[in-house]
């Protein structure tokens, strides 16, 4: 008879066991994303958009070194736009090419050189206006006729924008939208 009891006395505290143990793994699994980790050798997620979305380069294009947009009009990437833009993982400028028809000036800095600060260190807050004519800070830019159709969806009364020298075309600053990743020529107006 001891043998008999002994293994039942020990049945309620097993199942009393089975009925605890998922309880206090419930909340484990919970933690775990709904896809689960990744497995080794798996590239990373993106972390923010391929162009824009906040994203400021670091630096302007260099000189002579761009990489043009397919001839075809469609964007060299997934995810970019078909304009000249930067792509936010690796600070490329793409569309950024010498083009002496474009862009040439016969007075090149005939308003002078823009007297505020340019590149990473200054984001500009664009007031009013539109490409052929807007402002902030009480400076005033147009943007240059073979740009004009990059324009299209700034907001010309509140759009960030970072200003880099062009390293290729005198005369001609490159404004950056934070918000949207492309970039346009603009040429410095004055006060």
């Amino acid at each position: 008879m001891k043998r008999l009891i002994g293994p039942l006395a020990a049945l309620p505290i097993f199942a009393l066991m089975i009925l605890i143990l998922p309880a206090f793994a419930l909340p484990a699994l919970a933690q775990r994303p709904a896809g689960g980790h990744p497995g080794p050798g798996a590239a990373p997620r993106p972390v923010g958009p391929a162009v824009g979305g906040g994203h400021i380069p670091s630096h302007g294009p260099t000189q002579g070194k761009g990489i043009p947009l397919p001839a075809n009009g469609k964007p060299d990437q997934p995810g970019h736009p078909a304009a000249p833009h930067v792509d936010a993982g690796t600070d490329r400028w793409v569309g950024h090419t010498p083009n002496p028809t474009a862009y040439h000036l016969d007075q090149p800095w005939q308003h002078g050189h823009f007297p505020g600060h340019v590149g990473a260190g200054q984001v500009w807050r664009i007031a009013g206006g539109g490409p052929s004519r807007f402002w902030f800070g009480g400076f005033y830019f147009s943007v240059a006729p073979a740009d004009i159709a990059y324009c299209d969806g700034w907001l010309w009364d509140s759009d960030d924008i970072v200003l880099y020298p062009d390293p290729d075309d005198d005369g001609w600053y490159l404004a950056y939208n934070v918000r949207l990743g492309v970039y346009v020529h603009v040429l410095y107006l004055g006060t």
